[in-house]
């Protein structure tokens, strides 16, 4: 079924709303919280929590993929039309500036609150871990490369029937269990430039990277998997309406 162009960029605002809020909300309000905090592994959960939910919510709907560069990654590969591009992209980062502006709202809402480095991305004195800038053009890139040929090859005709947003969801639970330290996990222009406009300076000075990696690694996750790993023709044809998950 066909949806019109409304409900996809809905669909899309409201997905990378909950990316943002559910991933970031819990790295904000619940990793540090004491005696109770979740920490890495938990944020690391969240945000593959809240791409598979939204995979099996909303993806039916506009192929749920929440993720300027994966948008970018599935024209590359053919799975998504070009003329669609900029409404999504549009769509994804105003859902993420929204869902910052909640949480922002939410985390500032006691007395001598403190937002910290607010789920921000970042490297050199930026980085969780102080890794520097190549580290993180380097994880960015690479992990998102990995990510496209996850959502491509989990959402490919062959596939498993039903299972694509669950292993889409698990890879980004592990891209975020080896990118906290170096990044704080971006893998998602949108993701990266909510919480930037209401975190520190630096994020913002640094916000170019979170979009030219992610982008960089999608294009090449994409060209990887049409030369080497897609199994016919038709699959590089497949409609934009089968699911093309992601976070």
């Amino acid at each position: 079924m066909e949806h019109s162009t409304f409900k996809k960029l809905s669909a899309e605002f409201i997905g990378t709303f909950w990316l943002v809020f559910g991933g970031c909300g819990s790295a904000v309000l619940a990793a540090a919280f004491p005696g109770l905090g979740i920490g890495f592994v938990g944020v690391s959960l969240a945000f593959g929590l809240t791409v598979l939910t939204g995979a099996y919510a909303l993806g039916p709907v506009s192929g749920g993929h929440f993720n300027p560069a994966v948008s970018v990654g599935l024209v590359v590969a053919g799975r998504f039309r070009a003329a669609e591009l900029p409404g999504y992209i549009v769509a994804q980062v105003l859902g993420a500036i929204a869902a910052a502006f909640v949480l922002y709202a939410i985390a500032t809402g006691k007395p001598g609150a403190e937002i910290g480095g607010f789920a921000t991305n970042g490297f050199g004195e930026h980085s969780p871990g102080g890794f520097g800038f190549k580290a993180a053009l380097l994880t960015e890139v690479v992990l998102t490369a990995i990510f496209l040929i996850v959502i491509l090859g989990a959402t490919a005709r062959n596939s498993a029937a039903g299972f694509g947003g669950l292993a889409i969801g698990l890879c980004l639970t592990l891209i975020h269990l080896v990118s906290i330290p170096v990044t704080n996990t971006s893998v998602n222009p949108a993701r990266s430039t909510g919480p930037a406009l209401f975190g520190p300076a630096i994020a913002v000075d640094q916000l170019w990277l979170f979009w030219v990696a992610p982008i960089m690694g999608a294009v090449i996750g994409a060209v990887i998997y049409k030369l080497l790993l897609a199994s016919a023709a038709g699959e590089a044809r497949a409609a934009a309406s089968a699911l093309e998950t992601a976070g």
